[in-house]
């Protein structure tokens, strides 16, 4: 019996999901990240995808034909020509790349994605102007990296992360003004999601007990991933990602594009995936709640009553989506002694940004929102979800599986039906979900 393995490497730690031919989870493995693990990322990033390997049964790890690995959009790096980091990574919401937006603004077509300051692009720039950069020969997105350490290949990404970069994912090719740049470094040869890059290091197959053919294919974000997982397929399906940030993604007929507001669009089958990422989310609840008092306190929220309070709940200074405002300040005051009403706010708060966000892609030509699915930790709060529905006035789903790495398997066994270097499931129509 063959199997399948999905890497996610999201904001609040690594998870590994084993699944049959069928679709079906057989194993699950998490790595949480932990205050301790923020000094060297790389190598705690190396740390976190051995441990899960090693922690798979031995007898499943002998029935794993591919393996696919999602990452952050826009966590970034720079390798040397035998994959050394020259540098610390930036993650996906450094801005630092704000300083270079004049000048991607000269170049970039109007309202281009990359013009974001945490653009794949924009932190490119940036980091070309740091003494490390001339030690660097790749450039390359988190998935990318961690798909080296085990095919051994570098330079190679998917059309889903290298869409930040400045990749023309509807003429698959970098385009001219990207080129005009003249950065002097190896972007990313791009391929489809899922597709089969080559086997597993033979001293990685070795190590851990993966069959000789087990292949290792490119992989894909961690928002999509979680779309992929989540069962949603038809124009006027979304997803929306309640994790450590806020992830909208709306499957649209029609491709949205728009950078004043932080909105994108990938590529999946003949559809378009378009959407956007907040920084508000979980990671500003944890802030002030711990996960008991944060059960506890929904709980007792009066859901007959709207909150007075309107705030903008960030952890730091700057959105992406759906204000892009590297400068925008959070809002909390006033604070009021309560809990209850506080943490009441904050869901309320978050609802609003969640269906102004829907709205906006809507009114710039997506397709009709018809019902959302919940990923995320943030799914299984009942009162939040009856606070969103209020404000999103459509259907709310539990998704089929709440886990990016279960989507991520699924590209997997995409790719691992295909030869090494081949088309995968979803440029064959035949994606898993879609």
């Amino acid at each position: 019996m063959f199997c399948y393995l999905g890497i996610d490497f999201g904001t609040s730690g690594a998870r590994g999901v084993v699944i049959s031919f069928e679709g079906n989870m057989l194993y699950s493995v998490r790595y949480p990240w932990e205050m301790s693990n923020e000094g060297n990322l790389t190598t705690c990033w190396q740390t976190a995808l051995f441990t899960l390997l090693e922690q798979i049964p031995s007898e499943l790890r002998l029935q794993i034909k591919a393996i696919a690995i999602n990452g952050t959009s826009s966590t970034v790096l720079l390798c040397d020509a035998s994959g050394e980091l020259v540098d610390a990574p930036l993650l996906y919401n450094d801005d630092r790349g704000a300083v270079m937006l004049e000048r991607l603004g000269h170049v970039a077509p109007a309202n281009h994605t990359v013009l974001s300051a945490t653009s794949s692009l924009a932190k490119l720039l940036w980091m070309s102007l740091q003494p490390s950069f001339a030690e660097a020969r790749y450039f390359m997105h988190q998935a990318d990296w961690l798909g080296f350490l085990l095919h051994g290949k570098l330079g190679i990404s998917d059309y889903h992360n290298a869409l930040k970069l400045g990749y023309d994912v509807e003429n698959f090719r970098y385009p001219e003004w990207l080129e005009k740049l003249q950065i002097p470094i190896h972007l990313p040869k791009v391929v489809a999601p899922g597709t089969a890059i080559a086997q597993l290091l033979p001293e990685i197959a070795a190590k851990f007990g993966f069959p000789s053919y087990c292949l290792v294919c490119a992989g894909t974000t961690d928002s999509i991933a979680a779309f992929i997982a989540s069962g949603a397929k038809l124009p006027g399906d979304a997803v929306t990602s309640l994790g450590s940030t806020l992830v909208l993604k709306l499957l649209s007929r029609t491709r949205v594009e728009d950078a004043r507001y932080g909105i994108y669009s990938h590529r999946l089958g003949d559809l378009w995936l378009t959407g956007g990422a907040s920084n508000t989310g979980g990671a500003v609840l944890r802030k002030f709640f711990p996960d008991a008092e944060l059960e506890r306190y929904s709980r007792e929220i009066d859901l007959g009553e709207s909150s007075s309070l309107d705030y903008y709940p960030l952890l730091k200074i700057g959105d992406r989506f759906p204000i892009n405002d590297p400068n925008l300040p959070p809002r909390l005051e006033p604070r009021p002694d309560n809990p209850v009403e506080f943490l009441h706010g904050l869901l309320q708060s978050m609802a609003r940004i969640e269906a102004r966000g829907y709205e906006l892609l809507q009114q710039l030509g997506a397709d009709k929102l018809k019902r959302v699915y919940t990923a995320g930790g943030g799914a299984a709060n009942d009162t939040w979800t009856a606070i969103r529905k209020r404000y999103l006035q459509v259907p709310l789903l539990r998704s089929d599986n709440t886990e990016a790495a279960y989507g991520t398997a699924l590209l997997a066994m995409g790719g691992g039906g295909e030869s090494v270097g081949g088309s995968n499931a979803i440029a064959n129509n035949a994606f898993p979900r879609l």
